[in-house]
């Protein structure tokens, strides 16, 4: 009879648990986070900060697993992480000032290093470094002051972590694989979570990278994607949930990501999935790589950087610009230059950027464009275009050049309605805003 009991009991907590999972798996959205998803889709551009100890080497955020080095070596440069210029006001006013609406930075990368005074493990900036002060909630205060909203990056994978059941990435590390425990990291971050959703108040979104480790796997890896997104969303109803993936969105998720890529495209081997009916997010680099690179001084030029916003804002999604922190904390004076002439772009044409969606013309041979209501911004970004057609079907009011103000007119003939462009030399982006369109 009593094990008969206790078998009934068993089973009836494991009928709630996968009623749990079910009701995850039907993810409906809350009215806050409804609400907050339209925010974040309206801001339309954003900034990535990539930023830890594996900033002091100089070679990117993945120089611990290219390099193959030992991680308990790696792990003492802790000691001397001293990011002694650190102005969480600077940063934010910078990133204020280009027309950004949120930031995205590294709580915690692949190397399991924590940017924030976690409880879960002394490997933290905190306790492990001689500065010694929590970036994060330095950075969490100003940007709630300054009304910037902040998202955290978080990694599902660790090359430093017994625990962590090892993927296809962090093999030279020389830490001990002998007794992976999932369900014991999963605590872990779950832990780590709760601590970035409790103690810094409201957060945007949480941003996961790491999924793709074992995208090789014979068995599929079970991340336990159910339970952590249902951790965020009872925490915080409004933080989204994205997650880079690089496949089709999960349950539960509130944002989609393209990595290095506008959505639609896949010139980076990343992006190949389908584009869903969620908000959408491009995140690209400002130069070529994520982390500080000291030798890395490719930067995209600011005409680059208008294009790629103006191109992804043409498919109605965000882009998530980032930068890579020095080691010293103060960002690259060529990014700072970038963010400053972007800010002074967007002041001049913002109104064909933010609260837009994809305009009725996304990939056109001369650009794109953007709408708002019944006003569409045409994108002219090939400077040899000198005329666009408009079908007879579609009806016009007026058109005005916002980079000139001038009111251009409107030729109808049988093949439709004829805009003449003006010439404008050296501009990244002519812009049409034509009203009454329908």
């Amino acid at each position: 009879m009593k094990s008969h009991f206790f078998s009934a009991i068993l089973t009836a907590i494991l009928s709630l648990n996968a009623i749990a999972v079910n009701a995850q798996a039907v993810y409906i959205p809350t009215k806050e986070n409804l609400q907050s998803r339209q925010e974040f889709a309206d801001m339309k551009f954003g900034i990535f900060l990539h930023w830890g100890i594996y900033s002091m080497f100089g070679q990117g955020e993945w120089y611990l697993h290219n390099a193959n080095l030992d991680h308990k070596e790696y792990a003492k440069a802790a000691r001397g992480f001293y990011p002694s210029h650190f102005d969480a006001k600077a940063w934010v006013d910078a990133i204020k000032a280009s027309g950004a609406k949120y930031i995205t930075i590294t709580s915690r990368h692949h190397d399991g290093f924590s940017m924030w005074h976690t409880q879960q493990s002394d490997y933290n900036i905190v306790d492990a470094t001689p500065y010694g002060k929590d970036v994060l909630k330095l950075l969490s205060d100003e940007c709630h002051k300054q009304d910037i909203r902040l998202h955290f990056y978080y990694s599902h994978l660790d090359w430093t972590r017994e625990d962590y059941p090892l993927g296809r990435t962090g093999h030279g590390t020389h830490r001990d694989n002998s007794h992976p425990d999932y369900q014991h990291y999963l605590k872990f971050m779950n832990a780590q979570l709760t601590e970035l959703l409790t103690n810094y108040g409201p957060i945007g979104a949480i941003w996961f990278d790491g999924f793709w480790d074992h995208d090789e796997d014979a068995t599929p890896f079970d991340w336990h994607l159910d339970e952590q997104y249902s951790l965020i969303h009872r925490l915080q109803p409004s933080c989204l949930v994205a997650n880079n993936h690089h496949v089709t969105v999960h349950p539960g998720e509130d944002i989609q990501i393209f990595e290095r890529d506008i959505p639609g495209q896949n010139t980076a081997g990343l992006s190949g999935q389908s584009i869903s009916q969620l908000p959408l997010e491009t995140c690209q680099t400002m130069n070529g790589m994520w982390g500080y690179k000291i030798v890395d001084q490719n930067y995209k030029s600011t005409d680059e950087l208008i294009r790629l916003l103006v191109g992804t804002a043409g498919k109605g999604a965000n882009l998530l610009l980032n930068i890579g922190p020095q080691p010293s904390g103060e960002l690259p004076a060529t990014a700072l230059t970038r963010l400053q002439e972007l800010g002074q772009w967007l002041s001049l044409y913002g109104e064909s950027i933010y609260g837009t969606t994809a305009g009725d013309i996304q990939d056109a041979p001369w650009g794109t464009s953007t709408r708002k209501g019944t006003s569409l911004y045409l994108h002219i970004l090939d400077s040899t275009t000198t005329s666009i057609t408009f079908p007879p079907s579609l009806k016009l009011h007026s058109a005005t050049c916002l980079n000139t103000h001038a009111k251009l007119p409107l030729k109808k003939t049988k093949q439709g309605t004829i805009i003449t462009l003006p010439t404008i030399e050296k501009c990244p982006d002519t812009i049409i805003k034509i009203i009454g369109v329908r």
